[in-house]
């Protein structure tokens, strides 16, 4: 198993947590089985960025982003170098320190998402 700490988010885990993810596991997955409800409005199928998250340590632990996601995270609020789509980052053996951030932009909704 490999630990995350979440860092303290107002509305989904005010005190923070750690938890465990089997690797393989994407962290969205790993925040949804433990309790962290994060938004994710596109049913995890990387056509939003309501689960957009930032990794505060562990980042080069991850596989590179594709391209359709960098895509998404671009319209991201609060993007920094280190911002995934939690739905798309698969957890490693290595521990993660993850952030969510204070907003969300739903892509789906609100007309800059993906459509087929």
């Amino acid at each position: 198993m490999t630990q995350i700490i979440v860092l303290p988010h107002v509305e989904l885990c005010p005190e923070g947590a750690v938890i465990e993810a089997t690797p393989g596991t994407t962290i969205c997955d790993a925040l949804l089985e433990n309790d962290i409800d994060i938004d994710h409005a596109c049913e995890k199928s990387c056509a939003c960025t309501t689960c957009h998250v930032v990794i505060r340590e562990g980042y080069g632990s991850l596989d590179p982003a594709e391209e359709e996601e960098d895509d998404l995270l671009d319209k991201a609020w609060g993007l920094e170098p280190t911002s995934r789509l939690s739905c798309q980052a698969t957890v490693k053996e290595v521990p993660l320190v993850v952030e969510i951030p204070k907003y969300t932009i739903n892509m789906a909704k609100e007309g800059g998402g993906k459509h087929k």
